[in-house]
């Protein structure tokens, strides 16, 4: 069955991975209940399914379903966008193997990442800056310019030259330039920063 049509311009969506997330679903799971018609979707120019989200938390109603909470555990949350699935992997894999408390996301389309960014709320965003349609200097100087993500840690890999990058006009403030590839190494003594103010002002507040 052909997923609806829907009016992009006027209904909240969520990309397949969001969905599955909510859903506590596999994404493969999520793509047969769009093709069957029991989720309300539509696909970009760019081949991108984008997900109604209307018609998601209809179907947590029916089936009695409740929203995938976040581990109660968790103190850094991390967000990697970049098209490119090999690295999205590499770095879920090494945060993975990390004995610290962090949650990483991952999202293949910085499109994708601004229509969740919000409700992920991530403390911490890897992002490549050549992607298609949104690329990553746009989707930075968008999240900049939203005072919402003033205190998020923005960390930009790219094999772009630092030529090629003036010629964009340059990165926002506060933007942390790394090359391609990413030094894991580097982003574990990051994370491990972050991790461990959380943990101290986790500390303080159950003392107060």
């Amino acid at each position: 069955m052909n997923s609806p049509a829907l009016d992009n311009s006027s209904t909240a969506v969520c990309g397949t991975f969001s969905a599955a997330k909510m859903l506590g679903m596999s994404v493969g799971t999520v793509q047969s209940l769009v093709e069957r018609g029991e989720l309300q979707a539509w696909k970009t120019k760019g081949g991108h399914r984008r997900i109604s989200l209307d018609s998601i938390r209809k179907y947590q109603r029916d089936h009695g379903l409740t929203a995938i909470s976040r581990p109660s555990g968790e103190l850094v949350r991390m967000l990697v966008v970049d098209d490119d699935p090999v690295f999205l992997t590499l770095v879920e894999d090494a945060v993975k193997s990390w004995n610290l408390s962090v949650q990483c996301s991952t999202m293949s389309s910085a499109i994708e990442a601004l229509m969740t960014i919000s409700s992920l709320n991530p403390h911490v965003l890897v992002t490549d800056l050549r992607m298609p349609e949104v690329d990553g200097f746009d989707f930075i100087i968008k999240l900049r310019s939203n005072p919402q993500f003033d205190s998020l840690h923005i960390i930009a890999v790219t094999a772009m030259t630092p030529e090629e990058i003036q010629k964009r006009g340059g990165l926002p403030r506060n933007v942390v330039l790394m090359s391609k590839p990413l030094d894991i190494r580097w982003l574990h003594g990051f994370t491990s920063a972050l991790w461990s103010v959380a943990v101290n002002a986790s500390s303080k507040d159950l003392q107060a």
